[in-house]
């Protein structure tokens, strides 16, 4: 609190320790003091028999009366309340509803009289949002910049996307938000720790950065927005970092290497990397130098980045320069990669001296100029100006700052902001050492607001110098994400406050650049009015709206853009933690939260938005000719906004060994591809777009045409499934179960830090680390835990093609829906992976909560039943495999006589337990099916480059089936097989799961000479 602030808070106490009351303006005779008297009773009753117990309106909790002026010559009352009263989300409707209340009490007398209602000095009416004032001449201008003309060119372009028309959505606006805390150093305990407590198997560091970088960041970024996040966003643990002034050849890390190297020259101020780990303060981008030539309208010269990569995967890459007025605008970036080039143009004018992320793609294991480089040239169309280069860093890295003497030994994701913005190159006095080196706690949380600050650059620079220059962006918006505390022991839930400031730190209620800091209040409520109305309208709609908070937090008030935190939900409250555990529901938030934000800056620089679509559903990859492919889909309709309708779609191809291309532009729900290559597979993705953005993908479909092979097997993905842990409710015992039930996380988790192990919801909290009922080991914390990655018919289809045989796939939907006819197949082979109809949080009518089942992950819909029942009648062969087979089945939750018949008629299956095996090991146990007592392993850790298996199916066979492979440590049936008038093979666990490829190979021969359709001799070498 700055000394102003203190001031101001002395005098107000100084001046209700005079009054010890409200104070009642005396205007006119002593004659009429009755009749005032008599206002302020009657407003006092009016605030008393209408308070709420919470923040709801039309009085809020703690409301009191601040003063009221009772001017009887001008018959005028303004009734100023506390500023609990302005908690509530103000609308035209409940603004008249309020006036009408309080007139109503002060009755007839008062009639005459005007009365203007004020919370925190400001009429209540002039709380109501831009955004929900349906009359724009009504609109508050000085809550608006007086220019909306966007930073021009942007920092960055993505040259080699599709071009898309986004100008309705958020194109060349630049957004600053971060998630929560991090791993930091503490000096009372002289120990790395997180800054909040392991509760409900995850951190609230890292629990709301499950909400932000795999689903509101891509959001944000397919609608056109530039991010920047003051802590690292990559999950690559490795990190390869080339630089000018680094050595050549860079022992282990790459070349860098200079093109007409004579045309060079050095700068002073630079990148070097130097002898990491970095003491505190240091800044790395000025210990070295950078190289800068002239520009030219036909490229002469040229920079390349050649990393050596530690292993095969995605890395992000981020590159530096030194910015100058006196440079391009359009430095030409080239990032060639397993999915081809990418070029982008850079505006070096602004954006320099730290680390600019262009985005995330896969590599090769070692030094592969071809498909792993970065080239930066010359050319441009401004002649003669200056282009410049400094180091390049490939991946996220592990921390390297000291502190106490050493690292954290944590990824450099998991840390604080403060020490990724040293690493950064913000300026140490002016972004995230602001307290003497006493305390990183407070440098942390203090430097989030001031890296934005420093981004924008003047007249909004850091607040301890606004006039700096600094990166030259101009930040639209600022989101700090955070979870809150709270418990509620009745299991409803805390829900979402929302906290901003409409004064900075210098106590001014306007920006730097004049603008009004009432902005704050419309950014706030516009996105929790969202986040609140689309989750009561998605899960519970008794979902708690806290309050709307005005309040002197860090991250509130230092912003000189506008900016909001978010306490989304209680990660102490069971009640709240059975959504934020649920990859759906991070999604839906994610959604709301962007949506909320979209709608915010639309509004401010006066367009109408576009909210971009919902992903496709009921995809379909199969031939139409020879070496012919056609795919097809369906939009998706969002039921909650009618601006997300689909306009056009982009189809991304990838070829097997490589990456995804950037993409073709369809306008149809259609798209053939033809001359596939002999023997090679093919994948592929969908994505919806609008003027609004790009949605996020489909689920990936793979082919393979081999020539000569008339009818392809057919690959149906079924296994759609996220979810949270299994969640456990009783008087006494609450929590989440990973062990019955792990869940399935959306491609992947990083916010797991370990099993719960006290679920007594009596338990205390007494500290971080014996916080009570949801505390959590950290055994798992900083690990990537695998889940659905929607492209398993690649696995399936590798293994067919090894076989000799073409393959084509499609999801579930398209078979249930008729869309795909599995008799014109000869082999069908089902994917369910750990598919399963599973309980979710809901509320009864009557609001009290209940666990409903998501059948929309049951493994045999009715549907699909139908289908199956056909495809045996037509004399099919069939294989399904997954976990959940036969439990999902038979389950309470889906029990019914109708699936009891289809497990033993269709199936020949008789389902023996749910949790059959822990080791992975399995054997073969019929000669008919394989070289007997032969085993391998299918995967059952949670660090494996696919899904753990922690409870897989024990089927036995009907009278007609056998016993074709056996769990090894207690001998149950792990899979079936069938020959009659149709042939059956079923497995107990995931096919895709089986470790090693050529253990996959030779079961997929097994399953395929148990139909009678191959002979070793017909295999694809």
């Amino acid at each position: 609190m700055n000394r102003q602030r203190f001031a101001s808070v002395v005098i107000l106490m100084l001046l209700l320790l005079i009054s010890n009351c409200a104070r009642v303006f005396r205007l006119g005779p002593p004659d009429e003091q009755k009749l005032r008297q008599r206002a302020y009773q009657k407003i006092e009753r009016c605030i008393r028999e209408n308070m709420s117990p919470d923040s709801k309106g039309p009085v809020p909790a703690q409301t009191k009366i601040d003063t009221i002026l009772v001017d009887i010559d001008s018959l005028r009352i303004d009734l100023h309340l506390s500023k609990q009263f302005s908690y509530q989300p103000f609308r035209s409707e409940n603004v008249g509803f309020i006036y009408r209340l309080f007139k109503n009490h002060l009755g007839g007398r008062f009639n005459k009289f005007d009365l203007t209602i004020y919370s925190m000095e400001i009429p209540i009416e002039e709380f109501v949002p831009n955004f929900f004032r349906e009359d724009t001449t009504q609109h508050d201008r000085s809550r608006m910049p007086k220019t909306t003309t966007p930073l021009t060119p942007p920092v960055l372009q993505n040259m080699t996307k599709p071009s898309l028309d986004l100008s309705r959505g958020l194109a060349n606006r630049n957004i600053a938000l971060w998630h929560s805390h991090g791993f930091y150093y503490t000096r009372d305990k002289d120990r790395w720790e997180w800054q909040r407590p392991r509760l409900f198997c995850t951190v609230e560091d890292l629990l709301p950065m499950s909400f932000t970088i795999p689903y509101l960041v891509p959001m944000l970024e397919n609608a056109g927005a530039m991010l920047f996040i003051p802590r690292e966003r990559s999950l690559q643990t490795h990190e390869i970092v080339i630089d000018n002034d680094d050595p050549q050849p860079i022992i282990g890390n790459g070349l860098y290497r200079e093109l007409n190297s004579s045309v060079w020259q050095t700068g002073t101020i630079g990148f070097a990397t130097g002898q990491p780990p970095y003491p505190a303060n240091l800044n790395p981008f000025l210990q070295g130098s950078h190289r800068y030539c002239k520009a030219e309208k036909n490229a002469s010269a040229a920079i390349e980045w050649v990393p050596e990569f530690p292993e095969k995967g995605g890395y992000d890459v981020y590159i530096s320069y030194h910015h100058a007025p006196e440079n391009i605008p359009d430095a030409r970036y080239s990032v060639y990669h397993l999915g081809g080039r990418t070029d982008f143009r850079v505006n070096q004018q602004v954006g320099g001296g730290t680390w600019l992320h262009l985005g995330e793609f896969k590599f090769k294991k070692g030094i592969n100029p071809e498909q792993g480089k970065v080239v930066l040239s010359n050319e441009s169309e401004f002649h003669g100006r200056r282009v410049t280069a400094d180091a390049v860093r490939f991946g996220g890295g592990m921390g390297n700052v000291l502190r106490g003497g050493r690292v954290s030994g944590y990824p450099r994701f998991a840390e604080a902001a403060r020490y990724y913005l040293q690493y950064a190159g913000m300026p140490d006095t002016l972004v995230y050492h602001l307290n003497q080196d006493t305390s990183d706690y407070k440098d942390d949380y203090q430097s989030r607001a001031e890296f934005a600050n420093f981004l924008n650059g003047k007249p909004a620079g850091p607040n301890k110098k606004r006039s700096v220059d600094g990166l030259g962006i101009p930040i639209d918006l600022t989101l700090s994400f955070h979870t809150d505390a709270g418990i509620d022991t009745t299991d409803g839930t805390i829900g979402t406050l929302m906290i901003y400031s409409i004064e900075d730190a210098e106590t001014l209620r306007v920006f730097p650049n004049g603008m009004s800091r009432l902005a704050n209040r419309d950014l706030g409520d516009i996105v929790q009015t969202q986040i609140v109305d689309d989750i009561r309208k998605i899960y519970r709609p008794d979902w708690n709206r806290r309050g709307l908070r005005n309040a002197d937090y860090s991250e509130a008030f230092r912003p000189n853009v506008p900016g909001i935190l978010l306490e989304l939900l209680s990660h102490q409250n069971f009640g709240d933690m059975i959504y934020a555990l649920s990859p759906q529901f991070r999604f839906d938030a994610a959604r709301a939260i962007y949506k909320g934000m979209l709608k915010f800056i639309a509004t401010q620089n006066r367009f109408d938005y576009v909210v971009q679509p919902l992903p496709v559903s009921h995809f379909q990859a199969v031939f139409s000719n020879s070496a012919q492919l056609t795919l097809k889909w369906l939009p998706v309709e969002d039921p909650l906004e009618p601006t997300a309708t689909v306009e056009q779609y982009v189809v991304y191809q990838m070829i097997e060994g490589q990456d995804f291309d950037h993409g073709t532009v369809v306008d149809s729900p259609e798209f053939t591809r033809t001359n596939l290559q002999n023997g090679v597979i093919y994948s592929f993705k969908v994505t919806a777009v609008n003027q609004g953005g790009e949605s996020f993908p489909s689920e990936i479909l793979s082919v393979c045409w081999i020539e000569g092979c008339e009818k392809p097997a057919l690959i149906v993905n079924g296994f759609d499934r996220v979810g949270p842990p299994q969640i456990v409710v009783q008087p006494e015992f609450k929590g989440f179960l990973p062990m019955l039930d792990a869940g399935v996380p959306d491609k992947y988790d990083f916010n797991y830090t370990g099993i719960q192990f006290d679920f007594n919801p009596r338990s205390s909290f007494f500290t971080n680390d014996a916080p009570g009922h949801g505390a959590s080991q950290a055994n798992f914390e900083t690990r990537l835990r695998a889940g659905n990655s929607f492209n398993y018919p690649a696995i399936h289809g590798a293994a067919i093609r090894h076989c000799g045989l073409a393959f084509v796939s499609c999801s579930d939907e398209a078979v249930m829906d008729g869309l795909v006819d599995l008799k014109q197949y000869p082999i069908v082979d089902i994917i369910f992976g750990e598919e399963k109809a599973h309980r979710q949080p809901g509320i009864n009518r009557d609001n009290s909560p209940l666990f409903k089942i998501n059948r929309g992950y049951q493994v045999f819909p009715a549907e699909l039943q139908e289908k199956i029942y056909q495809y045996c009648e037509s004399g099919g062969n069939l294989f399904v495999s997954g976990a959940h087979i036969g439990s999902d089945l038979f389950s309470e939750s889906t029990t019914a006589l109708k699936n009891i018949v289809f497990a033993r008629q269709a199936l020949k299956m008789i389902p023996q337990t749910d949790h059959a095996a822990l080791t992975g090991k399995v054997f073969i146990s019929d000669s008919a099916f394989g070289e007997p007592f032969s085993d391998f392993f299918y995967n059952t850790h949670d660090e494996g480059a696919i899904y753990a298996v922690e409870s897989p199916d024990a089927i036995n066979p009907t009278d007609e089936a056998r016993t074709i492979i056996r769990y090894a440590e207690n001998r149950f049936s792990a899979g079936i097989a069938f020959s009659g008038e149709y042939n059956l093979v079923v497995f107990g666990f995931p096919f895709e799961t089986i470790i090693g490829e050529n253990q996959r190979n030779q079961i997929m021969e097994n399953i395929l000479r148990q139909f009678g359709l191959i002979s070793t001799a017909n295999k694809l070498k």
